[in-house]
C-alpha cells in the first residue's frame, strides 16, 4: 500500500480565492472541514456556500503549480460569472506560474475558453465513467456529461483527477483518452466512506491503459475497503 497522499504532488500551493460549493459529494472533506474546526472563520461561518474572497486577489505568486480553490468548486452553477473573469484575469498578472483549476462542471469552462490565459491548466475530477454507480454520491452532474465537456474542450493543458476512484465500465480508458488529458491522477478515498470502490486488480489495469497514452501520478493506491 502505498502512502496517503492528500494533495497533488505537482501542486506547490493552494490558494481560495472563491470557496464553497452546492455539489454535496457525500465523501468530501472540504465541507467537513468548513462545518468543523474552520466554521469560526468568516469564509465558512455561514455555511459551505458558494463566496468570493476579495483580500485573495491580493496575493503574489512566482513559479510552480498553484491549485485554485481547492476548497470549492470556482466552475458550480451558483458561481456568478464576474468572480470568475475576476479570478481569470487576475492570474494573467503571473505568466510564469501555472494555475490549475479543478471541478465537477467543466461545461462551464466552454463559457470563459477565450479569456483562459496560457498559464492555466484546465482539470475536472471523474471519478468514474458509470452514471448508475454515481447516483447518490453527489449532486454534481454526472460523470458521462463532465467526460463529454472535457473532450469536446479546446484546450492544450487538460487534468483530470480520478479520485476517489470508484467502479467503472471497460471503456473507461478510452473515454479518458478521448479528453487528451496531459497528466491524470489516480487514487481511491482517503475517508472511510465506504464508497463503491474499483478492485484494486481493476484500477491496476486501468492505471497501466492510462500510461499508454498520459503521465499517471498515484496517490492513495489500497485494497478497496471491501477486499480488506
Amino acid at each position: 500500500m502505498k502512502k496517503e497522499n492528500k494533495m497533488f504532488s505537482v501542486v506547490k500551493s493552494t490558494w481560495n480565492p472563491i470557496t464553497g460549493c452546492p455539489h454535496n459529494c457525500i465523501y468530501c472533506w472540504a465541507r467537513k472541514m468548513a462545518s468543523g474546526k474552520l466554521k469560526r472563520y468568516e469564509r465558512y461561518k455561514e455555511g459551505f456556500f458558494s463566496r468570493l474572497n476579495p483580500e485573495e486577489l491580493t496575493k503574489k505568486f512566482n513559479g510552480g503549480i498553484v491549485f485554485v480553490s481547492d476548497m470549492g468548486d470556482i466552475m458550480a452553477e451558483t458561481v456568478p460569472n464576474a468572480w470568475i473573469l475576476k479570478v481569470i484575469y487576475y492570474i494573467r498578472d503571473f505568466p510564469n506560474t501555472k494555475f490549475l483549476f479543478l471541478t465537477k462542471n467543466p461545461k462551464r469552462y466552454h463559457n470563459f475558453i477565450s479569456a483562459f490565459p496560457q498559464n492555466a491548466i484546465l482539470g475536472a475530477t471523474i471519478e468514474t465513467d458509470d452514471d448508475t454507480v454515481y447516483r447518490g454520491i453527489s449532486r454534481a452532474p454526472p460523470p458521462s456529461e463532465r467526460i463529454k465537456a472535457m473532450a469536446d474542450l479546446d484546450w492544450n493543458k487538460k487534468f483530470i483527477s480520478i479520485e476517489p476512484i470508484l467502479k467503472f465500465t471497460d471503456d473507461f480508458s478510452e473515454k479518458i483518452r478521448e479528453i487528451k488529458p496531459f497528466m491524470v491522477y489516480v487514487g481511491y478515498d482517503n475517508y472511510r466512506n465506504k464508497l463503491p470502490e474499483p478492485s484494486i486488480d481493476d484500477t491496476r489495469k486501468l492505471i497501466s491503459e492510462l500510461s499508454k497514452f498520459t503521465n499517471v501520478y498515484e496517490k492513495t493506491i489500497r485494497k478497496a475497503w471491501w477486499e480488506r
